[in-house]
């Protein structure tokens, strides 16, 4: 997750709600969707995170088709989609690339489904991992944006 962060610079949250269906391999890019100001942006997939993000989703397969078979195949979807397309929270496309090592139950619907990971999980691996490494400067996950921001700008800064 924290490679994502820095190589692709996206946002905790754009990171912990990433499905499958927005990683596209041919195109080297991710689709980031709900971010800020509700528009789905492109970014690019450093070739170094291909093979992670292939090993991830074949986990990702694995745990849906474990949920299928337990009659948990469940994902919440956004804005009216669930209306729209009655079938895709049981698609893998739509489940979480980051998902949640336990089902819960949603407290508007009474579903139980999977979840994405929670996102202080990371935080404190990257507190941690900056603490190990002796930095004196408060670190956050939303640090590797700002380096991501400043590599991409290169030799202009």
């Amino acid at each position: 997750m924290a490679k994502l962060l820095y190589g692709c610079g996206l946002r905790l949250m754009e990171c912990m709600r990433l499905r499958v269906k927005d990683i596209d391999f041919e195109q080297s890019q991710i689709i980031v969707r709900e971010r800020k100001g509700e528009k789905d942006r492109a970014t690019m997939l450093p070739s170094s995170l291909v093979h992670p993000l292939k090993e991830q989703i074949a986990y990702v397969r694995k745990l849906h088709e474990r949920d299928v078979s337990q009659g948990y195949s469940s994902v919440e979807l956004p804005f009216a989609l669930a209306r729209k397309y009655p079938n895709a929270d049981h698609e893998l496309d739509w489940q979480y690339i980051f998902p949640s090592d336990r089902h819960s139950t949603d407290p508007r619907s009474g579903i139980i489904r999977r979840h994405h990971l929670d996102p202080s999980g990371l935080q404190r691996a990257v507190k941690s991992a900056a603490k190990l490494a002796c930095v004196d400067k408060p670190v956050s996950p939303h640090t590797f944006r700002h380096l991501f921001c400043h590599a991409s700008l290169g030799s202009r800064v």
